[in-house]
């Protein structure tokens, strides 16, 4: 982990903390790390990749999980000027940790959402020409031309005009005047899809009927690809907090280090099960560390193992260890059969993500992506904020 480990505070639940342990006790459950310095470097390495663009920060879904009233201010110190987020309801906290920044809402623009657009000075993604038409009329109503984006679909078939609307709103106007038109790679994170080059190709056309207008295309597998796809701005997310949108990416800094403590050491004989449902026989005399850590946490039920898959590792007394049966809500069990005895002792902490185990790593057993580990990051966790 990078950053100044001098400094550093810790959050529990919502409220945010500027104390180191829990006085007088350790943490019955996991510790969340996140290191600010390692987030902002990966910031500044996307930005100088994708120079002469401008390079934003995606930090929906409380900036992926870790933290939006620390995450956003870490970045906007980093160079970012330029933030998204998903929902309405999320651009009023953004705003708070970012005072002076521009903000743009996703999800586009509800009826009844003005206002709560307006009260942070946040912009809407307009993705149809009825949240168009409402944008619209909130300038008119107030005699503003306030900004906003227009997305434009160019393959997703997810949100934004379709390519006919928005030579519509080119040719007769939005009633307002576009900071920004977008669209979304749907494959950027697969190399050489077909779909990638024709939403570039797409996308570059209608660009062009808004001159004037910022241009932005680029998610994080997006400034990973050539120049031609970077356009005026980029909107990396996952790549922020150190997920791999391409197998091929450069090497960015982890972000989170996931600790949870071994409960109760135990031994299994060969033939006994393990778990919930008997997933998971044992095949040998086994001794196990139940961890403090379930899906009630984040960590994924799908992680678990069984008789069929082998499922994630952890790293205790420095070695990687597996995962014996299925997770459940608050517990899970590791086989350590394989390492010295003592080694492991009741109160010791398994490492969960660092050292090596990466979200990607997790992921994998789970077979989902790096977003999900990352976004699922449980509220029990004690988080520790440092670097920033």
């Amino acid at each position: 982990m990078s950053g100044d480990t001098s400094k550093e505070s810790a959050e529990t639940g919502g409220d945010t903390r500027t104390t180191g342990a829990a006085t007088g006790s350790a943490p019955a459950g996991g510790v969340l790390t996140i290191d600010l310095a390692a987030l902002a470097d990966n910031w500044r390495m996307l930005a100088a990749r994708i120079a002469p663009a401008a390079c934003a920060a995606v930090v929906k879904a409380d900036a992926y999980g870790l933290g939006v009233a620390r995450a956003a201010p870490a970045l906007r110190a980093a160079g970012a000027r330029t933030f998204f987020v998903a929902l309405a309801e999320e651009a009023a906290p953004l705003r708070a940790a970012v005072p002076d920044a521009t903000l743009y809402v996703l999800g586009g623009l509800l009826p009844g959402n003005v206002d709560a657009m307006l009260a942070a000075d946040a912009r809407p993604v307009l993705g149809s020409l009825p949240e168009i038409a409402d944008w619209a009329a909130a300038c008119a109503a107030r005699g503003a031309d306030l900004p906003a984006a227009l997305h434009v679909d160019t393959g997703m078939n997810r949100l934004g005009l379709s390519l006919e609307e928005a030579r519509q709103v080119a040719e007769r106007g939005a009633g307002f005047t576009p900071s920004l038109v977008m669209t979304h790679l749907a494959c950027g994170d697969t190399p050489g899809h077909p779909l990638t080059a024709l939403q570039r190709e797409r996308f570059a056309a209608v660009a062009a009927l808004f001159p004037g207008v910022p241009a932005s295309l680029a998610n994080s597998a997006g400034c990973l690809l050539p120049r031609s796809y970077h356009f005026d701005l980029a909107r990396p997310g996952v790549a922020l907090y150190g997920g791999r949108s391409l197998a091929s990416a450069p090497a960015l800094k982890p972000v989170v280090r996931l600790e949870v403590p071994v409960i109760q050491l135990r031994t299994g004989e060969a033939g006994e099960s393990v778990g919930y449902g008997a997933a998971s026989t044992l095949t040998r005399r086994s001794r196990l560390a139940i961890l403090s850590l379930g899906y009630a946490d984040g960590f994924l039920r799908a992680s678990g193992a069984s008789d069929a898959r082998r499922g994630a590792e952890v790293i205790l007394a420095g070695q990687r260890c597996p995962l014996v049966g299925r997770v459940s809500m608050d517990l899970c069990a590791i086989d350590i059969t394989d390492l010295p005895d003592g080694a492991v002792t009741r109160g010791d902490r398994a490492v969960v993500l660092g050292d090596g185990l990466s979200v990607d790593d997790l992921a994998a057993h789970a077979g989902t992506i790096g977003y999900e580990v990352l976004t699922s990051l449980g509220r029990r966790y004690r988080r520790v904020y440092l670097g920033g």
